[in-house]
């Protein structure tokens, strides 16, 4: 880190290998560096044959470095609890032991209570029958990894693939999230997110908001329920209910359409090439609902100077003061925070 990143926070995550976490959060915008290493040991400086040997009690752990203007704490949690087997107390997947279980480091009082909040929605409403066995611990001491593990999977490509493909991760993953789409939200929420049949959305979507959902059309500039609404709250995908995005990162791009400069659920964006109309573009659609939502552009203010153009056929509103009744309440600080 140099003096331009003092405005970035820090993050502890042991998921098991540190190859494969560290891969995982690196994708995650927001996420400025991902460094391997080794918490919640004894021995100073341990090395990876000392760790992976299991005698220094370090864990395998990452380091996220983020930048919370543009992903929140809350977000990583979520992607952290969809990347590892969190009821497993001996380990991860292929790599047995206790310096490969999972574990949250917290560094601070607030980052302690989203994690605990974090692991008991995961109790209440995740995909998980067996109980949650992955440690809130206090983060002490980072040890930074060798640097042959820095990137591995980038610098040992094949390598780190054939470990990946054989070690039963991404295998558990797939089985658990994808059997739980339809109606998981994933840990952090309290509602549940799916797509309704294709009856169920003609009869519930107005004609306007089907076209544009179903059938990836636009609504007209200017004339649309959101372009202009300056209210506090939240807007959430009109098919599934996921979060989308929030007031304070929305603003007059003068285009007409609802504009955000980012999202802080950005596990809730996919993007995919548009090659319509003669020119390629970037769409958005949610991830839960398979909505149509609009496009990205390289025109927006800075720091992050993108736009998110949204078609507010696309979004449900919901008010602050409603968040709480409708079950969204946990994200009012993501409202209050940025006042």
């Amino acid at each position: 880190m140099n003096d331009t990143d003092k405005n970035l926070r820090a993050a502890t995550f042991a998921g098991g290998c540190f190859w494969c976490t560290e891969s995982d959060f690196e994708k995650v915008a927001g996420v400025v560096e991902v460094v391997s290493g080794y918490a919640g040991g004894q021995k100073d400086n341990p090395t990876y044959d000392e760790v992976s040997a299991g005698g220094t009690g370090h864990l395998e752990v990452v380091q996220v470095f983020y930048d919370p203007g543009k992903v929140s704490y809350s977000a990583l949690l979520d992607i952290f609890w969809r990347h590892v087997d969190p009821t497993d107390p001996g380990g991860q997947f292929v790599d047995r032991g206790p310096q490969y279980r999972s574990a949250i480091f917290y560094h601070d009082e607030q980052q302690r209570r989203l994690a605990e909040e974090s692991k008991k929605a995961l109790e209440q409403s995740g995909p998980f029958t067996k109980p949650i066995a992955t440690e809130i611990l206090k983060m002490e001491k980072f040890y930074k990894a060798e640097d042959y593990h820095q990137d591995y999977y980038k610098t040992h490509s094949l390598r780190y693939k054939y470990y990946r493909g054989n070690s039963g991760r991404d295998q558990f993953l797939t089985r658990v999230w994808n059997n739980a789409a339809t109606a998981s939200a994933g840990p952090s929420g309290q509602k549940k997110y799916g797509k309704p049949s294709d009856d169920l959305l003609r009869k519930s979507l107005t004609p306007l908001q089907y076209q544009v959902t179903r059938q990836d059309g636009t609504e007209p500039a200017f004339d649309n329920e959101y372009w202009n609404n300056k209210k506090d709250g939240i807007y959430v995908d009109v098919v599934s209910g996921e979060p989308l995005f929030i007031s304070p990162d929305k603003y007059d791009s003068g285009t007409g359409w609802p504009s955000f400069t980012k999202s802080p659920w950005p596990e809730h964006i996919v993007e995919k090439k548009d090659h319509s109309f003669f020119v390629t573009r970037t769409e958005v659609r949610s991830r839960y609902g398979d909505s149509h939502l609009g496009h990205i552009f390289p025109d927006g203010p800075p720091p992050g100077g993108l736009r998110y153009c949204i078609n507010s056929a696309s979004l449900r509103f919901i008010p602050k003061e409603k968040l709480e009744q409708e079950g969204y309440g946990r994200y009012a600080g993501l409202i209050d925070g940025r006042k």
